[in-house]
C-alpha cells in the first residue's frame, strides 16, 4: 500500500469512528456529524488523488477549504500551519455572507451567502494569527507561520 492510500485509510478510520461516536446524538446532529464527515472524507480523497500523479511526479495537496455552516466552521477552527517563505493558500465556502479577515496580514475578501473565495498570499510574517468572519466576530482558522 503506497503512502497516500495509506494516509487515506487512516483518515477515513479516523471519520468514521467520529461519527459512530456521534450515534447517540439526535437527528439533527446526526445528519450534521455525516454531512461533515462526508466533507472531510471527499477532502481527504481528493487530496490523496492528487498526491499521485501519472507521471511519478509528487504534486503539491490541494489548499485546505474551510467549510462555513450556519455562521460557523464545519469541525471548529481550522488549523493552518505554514514555513516562512511558503504560500499561504486555502478556500472559505460559505452559507452565509460575510467577510473574511486574515488579521496580521491585514488580507481580506467578501464572500457571499453560497459562494467561495480563495487565498493565497506569501507568508512572510512569522506568528499566529485569527482568521475570522469579521462582520460576526467569529473565528474559522488560525494561521500560523513558523520560522
Amino acid at each position: 500500500m503506497n503512502r497516500p492510500t495509506k494516509i487515506l485509510t487512516v483518515l477515513l478510520a479516523l471519520v468514521t469512528s467520529v461519527a459512530l461516536a456521534a450515534c447517540g446524538s439526535s437527528d439533527d446532529e446526526t445528519a450534521t456529524t455525516q454531512t461533515a464527515t462526508t466533507e472531510a472524507a471527499s477532502t481527504v480523497e481528493t487530496n490523496a488523488k492528487e498526491a499521485r500523479s501519472g507521471d511519478g511526479k509528487k504534486k503539491p495537496p490541494a489548499p485546505p477549504t474551510i467549510v462555513i455552516r450556519n455562521g460557523e466552521p464545519v469541525g471548529g477552527v481550522q488549523e493552518l500551519e505554514y514555513s516562512a517563505g511558503d504560500e499561504v493558500a486555502f478556500s472559505v465556502r460559505s452559507d452565509v455572507a460575510d467577510e473574511i479577515h486574515v488579521h496580521g496580514y491585514d488580507v481580506s475578501k467578501d464572500v457571499k451567502a453560497g459562494g467561495s473565495v480563495s487565498f493565497s498570499f506569501p507568508a512572510e510574517i512569522e506568528g499566529i494569527f485569527e482568521i475570522e468572519l469579521e462582520e460576526s466576530g467569529t473565528q474559522i482558522a488560525e494561521l500560523r507561520v513558523n520560522p
